[in-house]
């Protein structure tokens, strides 16, 4: 799959939807960009400023468009839904937007039926789910952004901690991308060395308790999406870097393994639920799922992650 022909349609172009196509353009991932939005002046807006970037980018025809200008896209990026509003609760907001998402999918189903689906919108785990029920395509082609960004603040703080650069740290967020995420310590790695053999040899190692520095590293992970939301309101351009990964292992068949959100392979006695797995990305979508050998402690808070997605599925009839 070109480059140079790559098609990429984004549906919602607010904070992360803009972020995110900003990213490809700067990277020069897509020879065709659209940019569907319900505030159509808006987006044009936006798609003139981005234009004005010509003579310091790729080529790249950028439009304003509707969903019949998605055709024979490569990838369809869902970035649209509601936030969650002041009072209302996960599961008012998950089928506010489970509702919009019959709407949306049906129109990509109609217009660009063979391009791969990446869901962003949240709660993204349930959304994919939604996505992959509505469109009846296979699963493989239907993609929740999962954990992608989870692990990659995990990553930045292991490396913080270790004073390593984050490219040297190999570890995961997986379940749900919400409340009930899990860190895989057990597999956890530093340049090949298992993290808790290399803690003890580290030159700080005086200087660490590596039980509260586990637990310290992860409250920062998993809180860090509220305390951003608190300062500015959104978080965008972590996303938008996290979806242009996931964009690049796609168009350029890269065979990358990512930590997306997935239908689950009957991994752990579960099955019919979305939630974050290690997969490998290639152009077909995801090639394969892995199947991690996890520490006890780790398989049950997975286990009870993947049912708290299957509940909230069954609340919302899908």
């Amino acid at each position: 799959m070109s480059e140079l022909k790559s098609k990429i349609s984004i549906i919602g172009c607010g904070n992360v939807g803009m972020r995110y196509a900003y990213a490809l353009i700067m990277n020069g991932m897509a020879r065709n960009l659209v940019l569907v939005d319900i505030d159509q002046e808006r987006v044009e807006g936006e798609v003139m400023d981005l234009v004005h970037a010509a003579a310091f980018v790729s080529p790249v025809d950028i439009l304003a468009g509707g969903y019949e200008d998605i055709g024979g896209s490569d990838l369809v990026v869902i970035t649209a839904g509601k936030g969650q509003a002041k009072g209302q609760s996960r599961l008012e907001l998950t089928k506010t937007n489970v509702n919009i998402f019959k709407k949306i999918i049906p129109q990509i189903m109609k217009y660009s039926p063979d391009s791969i689906i990446l869901v962003v919108s949240n709660p993204v785990d349930i959304l994919s789910y939604a996505a992959y029920k509505l469109s009846g395509k296979p699963s493989k082609q239907v993609i929740g952004s999962g954990t992608t960004l989870d692990t990659a603040r995990l990553k930045s703080e292991i490396a913080k901690h270790c004073q390593l650069n984050a490219k040297n740290i190999h570890a995961y967020i997986l379940g749900e991308h919400g409340d009930s995420e899990v860190a895989i310590w057990s597999r956890a790695m530093v340049g090949g060395i298992l993290f808790k053999d290399y803690c003890p040899v580290c030159k700080r190692a005086e200087e660490c308790n590596f039980g509260q520095d586990l637990k310290y590293i992860f409250k920062n992970v998993s809180h860090s999406a509220y305390e951003i939301i608190k300062r500015k309101g959104e978080t965008s351009y972590g996303i938008g870097l996290a979806l242009a990964d996931i964009t690049r292992a796609v168009l350029n068949n890269q065979n990358s393994i990512l930590p997306v959100s997935t239908l689950n392979p009957r991994y752990l006695g579960l099955e019919d639920v979305y939630f974050s797995l290690p997969a490998v990305i290639n152009e077909t979508g995801i090639r394969e799922v892995l199947k991690l050998k996890l520490s006890p402690s780790e398989e049950e808070s997975l286990k009870e992650s993947a049912l708290k997605l299957k509940g909230i599925i069954k609340e919302t009839g899908l």
